[in-house]
């Protein structure tokens, strides 16, 4: 949708007007894009920030039936290549019952759940303080 050099303007606003939802979320796949994008960067620290309002899904990409098992575990595997890289991953979702798939999906990888979407503009700052002076 916006490239890291790319300047915020109507173009950016229009390609964000046109998203819609299509019955799959392939976390997976989009953390891995960023990955590709940060590596090019030469930024000292690098944060990628997952912003969710639920569990992922990757339909058609696994057998039928473990979907969310599947899109877990590749969101999981995904996380942890961006540590790999030197890329600090944190997890932030609204979802209310986020709890229950995201230490599995997170692992060591930070996370928070968000109980009011209204509270993001004073969280984030805060975590991003947090992540990017804990690194080393």
């Amino acid at each position: 949708i916006k490239d890291i050099a790319e300047r915020f303007g109507a173009r950016i606003k229009r390609r964000i007007d046109k998203i819609s939802p299509m019955q799959a979320t392939r976390m997976g796949a989009a953390i891995r894009h960023t990955i590709t994008k940060l590596e090019q960067e030469s930024a000292a620290t690098k944060i990628l920030f997952l912003f969710s309002d639920g569990r992922p899904q990757d339909r058609e990409y696994s057998r039928p039936g473990a979907q969310q098992e599947y899109a877990v575990h590749d969101t999981h595997m995904a996380l942890l290549e961006a540590k790999q890289k030197g890329i600090t991953p944190f997890c932030l979702t609204v979802d209310p019952s986020g709890h229950d798939y995201l230490q599995a999906m997170c692992g060591d990888v930070g996370y928070e759940v968000l109980d009011e979407i209204e509270r993001l503009p004073e969280r984030l700052p805060m975590l991003y303080r947090a992540l990017a002076f804990s690194n080393p």
